[in-house]
């Protein structure tokens, strides 16, 4: 049995890592791209962790279905 774990969080965390890192970059056309909404991304950040934790718990319980089925049957 094979469980498929969501990657949007993989997704969002480093979207949201790329827009932090690229503060205080210049933009090609040489403006300043010191605009960032702080708390969107704040927002992305909590809500990429959520889903990671959600997605961790997933896999952990499925462990332990599995150990129990293993136990159960040896």
């Amino acid at each position: 049995m094979r469980f498929r774990v969501c990657s949007r969080p993989d997704i969002q965390l480093e979207s949201a890592a790329a827009n932090f890192a690229s503060i205080g970059a210049a933009s090609p056309d040489g403006a300043n791209l010191d605009v960032v909404d702080l708390s969107a991304e704040m927002v992305a950040l909590l809500s990429a962790q959520t889903l990671f934790e959600a997605n961790l718990a997933t896999l952990e319980t499925a462990g332990q279905m599995q150990k129990s089925l293993i136990d159960s049957i040896a």
